[in-house]
């Protein structure tokens, strides 16, 4: 190294001067992006959690099909109930919760609403022959102590009371049937049958139908006449509103959890005790069509069938339904019953509209009824030597 270059710490100002940091002035952040994406993302998941009430679809960049923005709002909130409203859900609500009472021997309750004695005895007795511990029954014999002549009905008869057709006595004692009913814990599905009532299909088919499924058939459907929402009263409010007034046939088969409501309700048949009647209002409003329709659709619509399996042909369009007599019984009728496997209700208004909903049992479409009314006693003999044929599959 040349002692002229000797290397030396130089002076501050020989140093180059690095550029220190540069201060940047604070970007306003987009606030006005950030409130529109907040807009549009509130207005999306308010589409998906409140679509439009009409049947057609609707898309959120079309117009086609879309009603106004404010059917995507909230629905109104529900009324309050009332105290007895709330006591009265509670406790159909945690009977339904529970699981079903497990038996080793599941039976079913027939149980027979009769004004006297049971005209066909002996047809139910070969019904039940063979399947003793499968099955219970009941009678409730409203007029007279019956006779009877076959030994599955011998000492089944429950303590009765007058019976008038279209008043509370009905509701009465079918509750009171019921009841009976319930004290048997093997009792699971409890089958409501007439004095005119008839079965259609073999014992084994109609325990299988009944047993292996956890719905129970009560007829129920909305009738927008004179004989249907024209029998309600606004007498019913709250408890009770119009929209939810509905009819159905009274013969029913119910599981047990639905058979334990029905004995326990107090609520909703006091309002059908005291404001369904005959000639209340100038309206003649029959409590056995409306009650249980009314009371399941509002409290477990989901858990009924809506219709019943017990057939009857209203088509003469009288107060009563067809009687068939022993001139009308053949086997073609009663092949021509057992098929059909679609349920048919015609409302009562100026319209006449056919209601009409597919028979389905666990989800495949079935046959609909496993009894049959009304049949006039004569018919018995007939009934009788042809049973063996219409109950065969």
């Amino acid at each position: 190294m040349k002692a002229g270059q000797a290397w030396h710490l130089g002076s501050i100002g020989d140093m180059p001067i690095l550029p220190g940091p540069r201060h940047r002035p604070s970007l306003k952040r987009p606030i006005w992006i950030i409130f529109l994406v907040s807009i549009v993302s509130l207005f999306l998941v308010c589409a998906y959690i409140y679509p439009p009430r009409g049947s057609a679809p609707c898309y959120v960049f079309s117009s086609r099909g879309c009603h106004v923005l404010s059917d995507w709002l909230p629905p109104a909130p529900a009324r309050a109930y009332t105290d007895e409203e709330i006591a009265s859900r509670v406790v159909i609500r945690e009977i339904l919760k529970t699981s079903p009472t497990k038996s080793k021997n599941s039976k079913i309750a027939f149980m027979f609403l009769s004004p006297g004695s049971l005209p066909f005895e002996k047809l139910w007795d070969k019904f039940f022959n063979g399947h003793e511990g499968k099955f219970s029954v009941y009678v409730h014999a409203s007029k007279e102590r019956p006779v009877h002549v076959s030994r599955y009905f011998l000492n089944q008869d429950v303590r009765s009371d007058e019976v008038v057709w279209g008043k509370m006595s009905m509701i009465d004692a079918e509750r009171r049937l019921l009841a009976n009913a319930l004290q048997d814990p093997d009792n699971q599905h409890f089958v409501l049958l007439s004095d005119s009532c008839v079965p259609l299909h073999t014992f084994e088919y109609v325990y299988n139908y009944l047993m292996y499924t956890n719905i129970s058939f009560i007829d129920c459907f909305q009738d927008p006449g004179p004989h249907g929402n024209g029998r309600y009263s606004d007498h019913m409010l709250p408890e009770v509103e119009k929209k939810d007034f509905r009819k159905g046939a009274q013969w029913f088969s119910m599981t047990r959890q639905h058979a334990v409501i029905v004995v326990a309700d107090s609520l909703y048949y006091s309002k059908f005790q005291d404001y369904c009647k005959p000639g209340l209002e100038g309206k003649n409003c029959i409590p056995d069509e409306h009650y249980l329709p009314t009371f399941f659709h509002m409290l477990d619509p989901v858990g009924i069938a809506n219709w019943s399996v017990t057939h009857v042909d209203w088509s003469e369009r009288k107060w009563h339904p067809k009687l068939y007599k022993a001139p009308d019984i053949t086997l073609e009728l009663l092949r021509n019953i057992t098929s059909i496997d679609e349920s048919k209700h015609v409302t009562s208004d100026n319209k006449r509209e056919e209601q009409v909903q597919a028979c389905l049992w666990n989800g495949i479409k079935r046959p609909c009824y496993l009894f049959a009314r009304k049949f006039h006693p004569e018919a018995l003999d007939k009934l009788l030597k042809l049973f063996s044929n219409y109950t065969t599959l």
